[in-house]
């Protein structure tokens, strides 16, 4: 989970520091949807690396790395942005969902219908209803 957190994070976060610095600002419905798709991957990483014995502080190092080479992805983002076309933002785009799909399909979606049930399938839709509203914020 960890490792896809950061798969999906690093090209998520140099978009967005790309579209900062092309003065598109930053919409709630972006940050919104950052916020939602990333805290199931901590929560759900965190809960297994306590399951496999690591400590809380571990555990925490591990996330604070991980939202420190995020911020770093931001950056660099920010500092190419003058350099980067459309279609290198949306291949950039286009990893960070594939890196998102991947780790959804082969470990959160299985691990959610074995722990939660049917409560997963709806829990499920109702994430797709949220990130449709807020597209439509950005």
């Amino acid at each position: 989970m960890a490792l896809g957190a950061l798969l999906d994070g690093i090209p998520e976060q140099i978009v967005l520091g790309i579209g900062i610095a092309a003065g598109e600002g930053v919409g709630v419905g972006l940050l919104v949807a950052i916020f939602v798709s990333n805290l199931p991957e901590a929560i759900g990483g965190s809960a297994d690396l306590r399951a496999a014995g690591h400590g809380p502080g571990t555990i925490r190092r591990l996330w604070l790395a991980i939202a420190a080479v995020c911020t770093l992805a931001s950056v660099v983002g920010f500092a190419i942005a003058d350099a980067t076309s459309g279609d290198l933002q949306a291949t950039i785009n286009g990893f960070a969902a594939g890196a998102l799909l991947v780790m959804l399909v082969d470990s959160m979606v299985p691990e959610a219908r074995s722990q939660a049930g049917r409560t997963a399938g709806l829990m499920t839709v109702l994430g797709f209803a949220l990130a449709a509203g807020l597209s439509g914020l950005s």
